[in-house]
């Protein structure tokens, strides 16, 4: 009997922290705004290929106190601030200039699941007016981004470029989730790049995810690995 307790325990254990491992939260926003118009963000936490999006009384550990930030054009990081709702939290903000804004959000969460730390992060980006070339800078120890500043249209290549630790993340594994639950598995190159043409229309979900086996101490219990999961989230017409 005390074995099987012990193996009901260990089952537990797995699929708590299984279930941590799979979720994300990832930031739903227009791909585009306007100078003077305030624009709405969301951040959620679930699986978007399920269609899960839980309720903000259910989030893992304190993933509720994240921080959502702002990168304008000129490069200043300001925070924002977020109203929790129902199963989601938003925040607004109003463009002041023409340029590329990125939304951030980097938090570690403070319960480890096993022996394992969990790092969420996401990203999107909002396109006002028409600026030309490259994407914003990245700003997370682990994100994806568009390569260009261009709208996202269905069966157009969209090419991605994905950073870990502010260097290109080659030979990463990255998921893509697309709204009607198609998904698909691709892998970095050496420069940290990938490319994939969506079928579908609606929003899509980019996830890249690392483990880091270096063992360490967080709010003063020990632990083995650290996954970092980083999304990033936007629309194809």
């Amino acid at each position: 009997m005390k074995k099987w307790n012990i193996l009901l325990l260990t089952f537990a254990i797995s699929l708590m922290t299984t279930g941590a491992f799979a979720h994300a939260i990832w930031i739903e926003t227009g791909n585009t705004g306007q100078i003077g118009k305030a624009q709405t963000v969301r951040i959620y936490y679930g699986e978007f290929v399920d269609g899960e999006r839980d309720s903000v009384a259910k989030w893992y550990s304190d993933i509720k106190d994240l921080e959502l930030w702002l990168v304008g054009p000129d490069q200043k990081k300001i925070k924002l601030k977020t109203t929790a709702a129902a199963n989601y939290y938003e925040a607004k903000f109003t463009p002041g200039s023409n340029g590329a804004y990125t939304l951030t959000i980097s938090h570690q969460a403070k319960e480890l699941g096993g022996e394992t730390k969990y790092h969420f992060l996401a990203s999107a980006d909002v396109i006002v007016g028409k600026p030309a070339g490259k994407s914003t800078v990245f700003v997370n120890s682990l994100q994806l981004q568009k390569s260009e500043i261009t709208s996202a249209q269905v069966n157009k290549q969209i090419m991605l470029k994905a950073s870990h630790n502010n260097s290109d993340a080659a030979k990463m594994k990255v998921s893509v989730f697309s709204p009607n639950g198609w998904s698909k598995e691709l892998t970095t190159d050496t420069t940290g790049s990938v490319s994939f043409l969506p079928p579908f229309p609606g929003r899509y979900v980019i996830e890249i995810s690392d483990m880091d086996k270096t063992a360490g101490e967080h709010y003063g219990k020990p632990y083995q690995e650290t996954w970092s999961g980083a999304t990033y989230s936007f629309e194809v017409k």
